[in-house]
């Protein structure tokens, strides 16, 4: 909308926000994608001057949440915290999904990408990736791992480390990354790959062993990734969220959104912020967003025939 004036812009969007803006997070509170939520909502907040509900809405690994809004009314008033997992994953195994994930939305634009950490519970002897595999080999069956729900982000990298290193481990899937972590830290599961256990480390309740991703995380620049660490193992496609609307919703309501999203993700605050939850601040707009998920879906197509949980 460049070289609109605010009353113009005021007229297409009319007045929107005018209202509460609802924002579903498919996830329940306390993990990285409901931490990457409020942050979001925050500045957005105060970018458009409206009032924004985050709901949590956990359930069928974010199918729940995502067919939530694919249902609202598309009048920018409800909002997705899209995943990778709903709309490049789940489209995979399940054949009931109550949203369509190339039809049901429109997208707003990408907000970050993902560094998760693989962290073992400090009473498990290792302390290197190659530890961890000697382990795991010498004791078949006996580590575990918790994740987020079944086909989350945490659950295919244990699994895609499961595959590559020829290691026999149980997987225990959670509602949720906090309840993944507290079992972790309680002693109930010995390991898991995910954004949450960057605090645990940091603090010294876990350790840290890689970076499950092609680059190191910037909060743990000593922890390689399992390339540097002399496995060469699958990676996930780059975990992504972006922000979704209903399909239908009017573009200069969309337009608006984008560049308020693009303004948050430019701020050093923001990008800080994002970085302490072990994410990346990432933009791109609606249309190359959506790109980014056509060929992400496609990987994905592949890589869980690979570890045996397509359909």
């Amino acid at each position: 909308m460049t070289g609109v004036s605010g009353a113009a812009q005021a007229s297409e969007t009319g007045g929107y926000p005018a209202r509460e803006i609802v924002f579903i997070v498919p996830y329940p509170p306390g993990g990285n994608s409901d931490n990457l939520a409020r942050i979001y909502a925050d500045r957005l907040r105060q970018k458009l001057g409206a009032m924004i509900v985050i709901e949590n809405k956990p359930g069928g690994t974010t199918s729940l949440g995502t067919g939530v809004v694919a249902r609202a009314k598309p009048d920018g008033y409800t909002l997705l915290l899209a995943t990778s997992t709903a709309f490049t994953v789940l489209p995979h195994l399940r054949n009931d999904l109550p949203y369509d994930p190339v039809k049901s939305f429109s997208f707003v634009g990408s907000l970050a990408g993902y560094l998760p950490v693989l962290a073992v519970r400090n009473e498990v002897p290792v302390n290197t990736l190659q530890e961890f595999v000697d382990y795991a080999r010498k004791h078949p069956g006996k580590l575990s791992w918790g994740s987020a729900g079944v086909a989350s982000g945490g659950h295919l990298a244990g699994e895609i480390l499961k595959k590559d290193a020829k290691l026999d481990m149980l997987h225990v899937p959670f509602k949720g990354s906090a309840d993944s972590l507290s079992a972790m830290l309680g002693g109930h599961t010995d390991f898991l790959i995910d954004g949450v256990g960057l605090e645990a480390v940091k603090s010294g309740r876990a350790k840290g062993i890689v970076t499950f991703a092609s680059e190191r995380n910037p909060e743990l620049p000593n922890l390689p990734t399992p390339k540097e660490a002399g496995f060469d193992v699958t990676l996930p496609f780059e975990g992504f969220w972006g922000i979704a609307v209903p399909v239908g919703t009017p573009q200069p309501i969309v337009d608006k959104l984008a560049k308020a999203q693009r303004e948050i993700l430019e701020e050093p605050e923001t990008r800080k912020r994002f970085g302490n939850i072990s994410l990346s601040a990432g933009w791109k707009p609606g249309a190359d967003y959506a790109k980014d998920i056509e060929t992400s879906r496609v990987y994905y197509g592949d890589l869980l025939k690979k570890v045996n949980l397509s359909q």
